[in-house]
């Protein structure tokens, strides 16, 4: 392992519903709309595989707060652009009560050939992510760091989760998007690989095959990205805050670098099997933040709170070299309000509480959720 550190730059992508702001329902987007955000945020903009959804994604950020400054703009223009045409964009990985039955898919090549191999499984895929990619060049290296990255996916997931509800339904879940998502083949915990070859090799037969096209449709819940130099965590739900969304970027980008910095020094965090990391990957999707964490090196379960500062100890060296200490900091404050899941269930809660119906209370989540979305703009 190379004692030169990986360039370990950030971008961001996050996926966006568009809701009528009258009706609170999810709605298209127009062509003019597109075309207004590809405009203004040339490459930077995309529809998605539904078409009430749209994609942003920063450019190569070299510290949080570049990509602070990306967000904003971004978040902040497909606001303005999405209300010049009676809609408001929310950021959250379910809708509270839309019908996945009544959306309907971009008509893209991409998006028809996949509707066409996956058929009712991708017919449901209303739902929304975020992507953190972390720069590291080696091949080799990516591999090794993200053999050792696999064991905080859940934390991040936990941190992330926004989809408790899904058409009207609490479903019990804090990512109930990962139960849609993991119906798809090549989903879920990436495998441990010796090597970056084997992944290759892996890949390769799928392709050789015509399984797939290339690698982007492997899709892991942690994977080498398909197009750039990077490690793409991709396992999160999208957070509704902006902040938010930074304090897990920060978190995952100094998780890379402490894994860089003890193979440095000829150490390395101890590999499980993907069978116990699944358990609190479960945990996560289950509970959010509020049931802890397995240890499995002192065999208990953690609480959340303790699992933040344990995390703002063994980053800070990190944190600091990265500049984004401030914001790895924050996940005590996150933890200590709760993640979208848990804010989304109180409004509905409180909703309830003073008299309405549920089918007036989930609506009252989506005005709390379009709200949020301007949070720090």
């Amino acid at each position: 392992m190379s004692r030169i550190a990986p360039a370990l730059s950030l971008g961001i992508e996050e996926e966006y519903l568009l809701v009528d702001r009258e009706s609170l329902e999810l709605a298209n987007a127009p062509k003019a709309l597109i075309e207004e955000c590809q405009g203004a945020m040339q490459g930077q903009v995309s529809p998605e595989f539904l078409q009430c959804q749209i994609e942003v994604g920063t450019k190569v950020c070299h510290d949080i707060s570049t990509a602070r400054d990306e967000l904003k703009r971004l978040r902040s223009t497909v606001a303005r652009c999405a209300g010049r045409h009676g809609l408001a964009p929310i950021a959250a990985s379910c809708h509270p009560f839309a019908d996945w039955k009544q959306q309907m898919h971009t008509d893209k090549s991409r998006y028809n050939e996949l509707e066409q191999a996956l058929a009712g499984v991708a017919r449901r895929l209303l739902i929304c992510g975020m992507h953190i990619h972390v720069g590291v060049e080696s091949p080799a290296q990516r591999i090794d760091l993200m053999n050792q990255l696999t064991y905080f996916l859940p934390h991040l997931l936990a941190l992330s989760a926004s989809s408790p509800f899904w058409m009207g339904q609490d479903t019990g879940l804090a990512s109930y998007r990962l139960t849609v998502f993991d119906n798809l083949p090549r989903t879920g915990l990436p495998p441990q690989l010796n090597s970056w070859a084997e992944f290759e090799r892996m890949t390769g037969a799928l392709v050789d095959l015509g399984i797939i096209e290339d690698s982007s449709k492997i899709w892991w819940d942690l994977r080498p990205s398909s197009r750039f130099p990077t490690i793409e965590t991709r396992v999160c739900d999208v957070p509704t805050r902006l902040e938010h969304t930074l304090t897990i970027a920060a978190l995952t980008q100094c998780f890379t670098r402490m894994l860089w910095r003890l193979a440095a020094r000829n150490q390395r965090w101890r590999l499980y099997d993907n069978v116990l990391i699944g358990e609190n990957r479960w945990r996560a999707q289950r509970y959010g933040l509020n049931e802890g964490m397995i240890d499995f090196g002192q065999r208990e379960i953690v609480p959340f709170t303790l699992l933040a500062e344990e995390m703002v100890e063994v980053l800070a060296e990190d944190a600091e070299a990265l500049g984004c200490l401030s914001e790895v900091e924050a996940v005590q404050q996150l933890v200590a309000d709760g993640n979208s899941a848990d804010r989304q269930r109180a409004v509905y809660n409180e909703g309830l509480a003073a008299g309405a119906g549920a089918e007036a209370a989930t609506r009252a989540v989506v005005k709390d959720l379009i709200e949020a979305f301007h949070d720090g703009l």
